[in-house]
């Protein structure tokens, strides 16, 4: 009984309580971190060092003149491409850049809550440093989906969430960083970020489409903002790429946002707009068709449109059903001479996921498609010479001879086993080919 009462009657309590202030832990002023803060571009580390011959650029999303096409002509054999080197991601799409001997990849670590760009040797594939900040977010069909944008002095990225990261391409140092979200009020997509960013004149350039900023340019070297451009349109921010072309006698940077598509100047000016085409989900880049006319694809059902641009207006020419014509879920397709190539998603009709080809003044009527065999689904396609390679869903390899009377399946290649969501673009430089399904990274040796 007595142990009972005394159980009740003792005061656990410290005798005396010390109230801490804010700042009694005399941490440095400006140090404070509240618990939504992202520090980009924060930690870093390097894992070595590394020289190379090897002197092949694929440096942003879709190459150098954004046609996704290589002019190199290759051989292919009935041999097996082999496998130079691979390694695992966090499940995502983002595809690499190739430049001077360095593979980069924008990644995503779940253990760490991290978007990292990372460094690898195209060589080899040994990783040579990484570069990350902690952004805590939750796996939507996986995170990372852009490509970085890289030269001889800096290498540019857009993380999932609207973060710009710049760092030095050979050191890793951190150059300069932008917050979208927090510059712009960006509303980032469902499916996170997909917009690659594009270099052009010295000047990074993405489409923040927040509340008062529809594009806008940095000094590539600084970060000081050059230009930006007024929302008046009220667009917003797609998966959709800048796509920068002549349209209408001028250079043009072209950007299909959620609600319509317009055309920037290099200077920052918005040069025309049309909001005819509106899909909810956009996440090809425009496509330049000739002088005045621009395709238009999206998925979900949005088919495909004809732009026409003359005297600074844009018109909707021609308009059809993924059924009726030329189509794309995911890929920007592939404008080759007088043929537009691409793979129609599910809903295109009797051609569903198969690779068709059609004349640039006929989008609604094929004049090759694929066999009944050979069908695809989101993954990329790239022309190397007079050869056109197209990764199925599931990692099989798929090379045609482009002829003038069709196409002939030359081989194909389960090149990732278990692939699975092989959904990144393609890249190629010095022989080599680098893809990607949702979980790892290859290198083959084609040439």
């Amino acid at each position: 009984m007595g142990a009972i009462v005394a159980w009740h009657v003792y005061d656990p309590a410290p005798k005396a309580l010390v109230v801490q202030e804010p700042g009694a832990d005399n941490r440095p002023e400006g140090s404070e971190r509240v618990s939504d803060e992202v520090r980009i571009g924060e930690f870093f580390m390097e894992y070595g060092k590394s020289e190379s011959a090897l002197n092949g650029s694929w440096a942003k999303f879709r190459g150098e003149d954004f046609s996704n096409i290589v002019a190199e002509k290759i051989e292919v054999t009935a041999a097996d491409y082999p496998v130079e080197w691979s390694f695992t991601t966090g499940e995502g799409h983002a595809a690499a850049a190739i430049h001077r001997g360095r593979v980069y990849v924008l990644d995503y670590d779940e253990a760490l809550s991290s978007d990292m760009l990372r460094c690898f040797a195209l060589d080899g594939g040994k990783e040579l440093w990484r570069r990350w900040y902690r952004v805590p977010m939750k796996r939507n069909h996986g995170f990372s989906r852009t490509i970085p944008a890289v030269g001889d002095d800096y290498v540019a990225t857009l993380g999932p969430e609207g973060h710009i990261m710049v760092c030095d391409p050979v050191s890793g140092d951190l150059l300069w960083t932008r917050d979208l979200k927090k510059e712009y009020a960006t509303e980032v997509p469902f499916w996170y970020a997909g917009q690659c960013p594009l270099v052009e004149d010295g000047m990074l350039i993405v489409a923040p489409a927040g509340d008062s900023v529809l594009m806008a340019a940095y000094d590539i070297r600084t970060g000081e903002v050059k230009w930006e451009c007024e929302n008046s349109v009220g667009y917003k921010m797609s998966h959709s790429s800048v796509a920068p072309m002549v349209v209408d006698g001028r250079r043009t940077l072209v950007y299909m946002g959620v609600g319509g598509v317009c055309g920037v100047s290099p200077e920052g000016r918005l040069l025309w707009s049309c909001d005819k085409w509106q899909p909810s989900v956009i996440a090809p880049s425009a496509l330049r068709l000739n002088n005045n006319e621009i395709l238009l694809v999206a998925g979900y059902g949005a088919g495909g449109a004809r732009l026409r641009v003359e005297g600074g207006r844009a018109t909707i020419v021609e308009q059809w059903k993924p059924s009726e014509g030329l189509a794309s879920e995911q890929q920007t397709p592939i404008h080759l001479g007088s043929l537009v190539l691409s793979v129609l998603p599910k809903d295109g009709g009797a051609n569903r996921s198969k690779l068709v080809a059609y004349n640039v003044e006929d989008l609604r009527n094929a004049i090759w498609s694929s066999g009944a065999d050979e069908r695809f689904g989101l993954g990329p396609y790239m022309v190397i010479g007079d050869k056109l390679f197209v990764l199925q869903d599931e990692g099989e390899l798929y090379v045609y001879q482009i002829g003038n009377k069709g196409f002939k399946l030359l081989k194909k290649q389960s090149v990732i086993e278990n692939g699975a969501d092989a959904w990144g673009p393609l890249a190629y430089a010095d022989g080599r080919l680098i893809l990607r399904d949702a979980h790892q990274i290859i290198c083959l040796k084609i040439n």
